[in-house]
């Protein structure tokens, strides 16, 4: 028998009827008649596991009986992860504020301003060049930005303009602002025991001995304003303290490495940046 007629004998096998009879074992009545073949076994069998196999599936992605899977983490401890990251990223984000925050307290006291990134004298760029490759939407979309900075710094300088400030100190000027020479202040001459008062209300962020600045106390305002006064020969108030604008502070006075004499330094920063006193403030 060749390979082709023992193919042939399979099929057939497969073909073959059979009968599946239930019989009452007393009365020997017929009860179940089947007519069935291998290949029709076969074919049920395997859709009846390819059936389970999809029921219990849609079971475990579907309904709470996945939970019962060993290494399945239940519902409740996803949501308990999930809030506990969410929780975290917030609590990142706060302290990554609250870092800002005491840089820049850091930056008041020692008199730093805000570092501006130079640039690059060697690098030239022909203004042929540029143009080119603009288009009548970018031109739009700069002059769009253009406008939006300059209405941002519009009014960031109208916030301050709408406070009424209270004199530290009234006296004689001897040094204004300027931030070329890294003076972020304006001095004020004043006579020896000379109470020096609260701009605006607020809250005491600082008040300590520093070696530079002496006796310092920093004062946080509304709309990210703060004040600072340096080289105070006493201060009046204590970290916390709630203050009205020209309640008295502290006394003038020389204290400090970098002090030349009886006098007020007084800062003003608005969002992180010193401001000009003297444009708000009649000394």
């Amino acid at each position: 028998m060749d390979k082709s007629e023992k193919k042939k004998a399979r099929i057939e096998k497969l073909r073959n009827k059979y009968r599946l009879v239930i019989l009452n074992d007393d009365t020997f009545e017929e009860k179940i008649s089947l007519k069935l073949s291998r290949l029709n076994v076969f074919l049920l069998t395997g859709l009846s596991i390819v059936l389970l196999i999809s029921l219990t599936a849609i079971l475990i992605a579907y309904t709470p009986l996945r939970e019962y899977i060993p290494g399945y983490a239940s519902t409740s401890l996803k949501r308990q992860a999930d809030y506990l990251a969410l929780t975290t990223d917030s609590l990142e984000q706060k302290i990554h504020i609250q870092q800002q925050y005491l840089d820049n307290i850091r930056r008041i006291l020692s008199g730093d301003t805000l570092e501006t990134p130079l640039a690059d004298t060697n690098v030239v760029v022909s203004e042929a060049s540029l143009s080119e490759d603009i288009t009548p939407a970018d031109s739009a979309l700069r002059a769009f930005a253009d406008e939006e900075d300059r209405f941002n710094l519009n009014t960031a300088l109208q916030d301050i303009n709408t406070f009424t400030f209270f004199a530290p100190v009234k006296g004689l000027v001897s040094g204004t602002f300027n931030p070329e020479i890294n003076h972020l202040a304006v001095d004020v001459v004043a006579p020896r025991n000379t109470p020096i008062k609260a701009c605006l209300d607020g809250v005491v962020l600082f008040a300590d001995w520093t070696v530079e600045t002496g006796h310092v106390i920093i004062v946080q305002h509304t709309e990210n304003l703060i004040s600072v006064y340096k080289h105070n020969s006493a201060l009046l108030k204590v970290q916390g303290d709630l203050i009205q604008s020209g309640e008295a502070l502290a006394i003038i006075g020389n204290s400090g490495e970098q002090s030349t004499g009886p006098h007020l330094h007084f800062e003003l920063w608005h969002n992180g940046i010193p401001v000009d006193p003297q444009n708000y403030i009649s000394f």
